[in-house]
């Protein structure tokens, strides 16, 4: 089973983008951040005509989460559990049915700049309900993963200049400890795992040429938990699709599991 998280930066702005990356890597399994989208203006009719199922959590202008399978997916659920009063569209989540089922969490981490102020706030808040869910899938004992944008710099080597971003929210002491936190629940970080060391970026800023300098960071995750993390077999992110026209800021990340 192959499974890609991939921050899209605008459904609309990024269709044509997203449906060639899909016709030419064919995952199972693609779940998407930053659709920026109501539920009933993204265009489902268009990945339902390429063969998927299309499952979303949206709101208009910003945020919003989308899962697309070929497989079939059971017990669907929308809005990361611990407050009823969070509005933003950022997690989705489900089951999907191969050769083993396994549980997928689709999220969206606030960025939280600037910091301090309450967006920064909101940020350690929501990773706070985002280690009681994760805390669950690891009771669970059960294949599950969380991928998507965490918008976390986890080490200074996910960032070419890490210096850069020493008072950025993404890489404060905070950021980086509750971050830890989750991780040492027993999560496997798939790509850490198979490609340990500096160099690997998932995100370049439109600004100052980032791109043409590899002036990256890695914020773009799959955290498996251990009986997931058995059936790794690859991770990978596809970093060519950020010199191709229109790009998303971000680039796919995909794993491939033995389900």
């Amino acid at each position: 089973m192959k499974i890609a998280t991939f921050n899209i930066n605008g459904i609309k702005a990024r269709i044509e983008a997203l449906t060639v990356w899909l016709q030419e890597t064919q995952p199972d399994v693609a779940l998407l951040q930053e659709i920026k989208s109501l539920d009933e203006k993204f265009p489902r009719e268009h990945f339902e005509n390429m063969g998927y199922r299309v499952e979303t959590h949206g709101q208009k202008s910003f945020n919003g989460v989308a899962i697309l399978s070929k497989l079939p997916l059971e017990d669907i659920t929308r809005g990361l559990p611990g407050d009823d009063s969070d509005e933003q569209a950022r997690w989705i989540e489900a089951t999907v049915i191969g050769k083993l089922p396994i549980r997928v969490c689709g999220l969206y981490l606030p960025n939280g700049n600037p910091a301090p102020g309450p967006k920064y706030d909101y940020k350690l808040d929501w990773m706070r309900r985002l280690k009681v869910r994760a805390q669950q899938l690891i009771n669970a004992e059960e294949p599950a993963l969380m991928a998507g944008d965490y918008n976390i710099i986890a080490q200074p080597e996910d960032a070419a200049t890490p210096q850069a971003w020493l008072l950025d929210a993404l890489h404060l002491p905070q950021s980086r400890a509750a971050f830890r936190d989750i991780m040492n629940l027993g999560f496997t970080e798939a790509h850490k795992s198979l490609h340990p060391g500096p160099g690997h970026y998932s995100f370049w800023d439109y600004q100052a040429g980032s791109w043409q300098r590899n002036n990256g960071i890695r914020i773009d995750h799959f955290l498996l938990t251990p009986s997931c993390a058995d059936l790794l077999l690859e991770c990978e992110v596809d970093i060519a699709i950020r010199g191709r026209e229109r790009p998303s800021d971000h680039v796919p990340v995909w794993v491939q599991l033995d389900s």
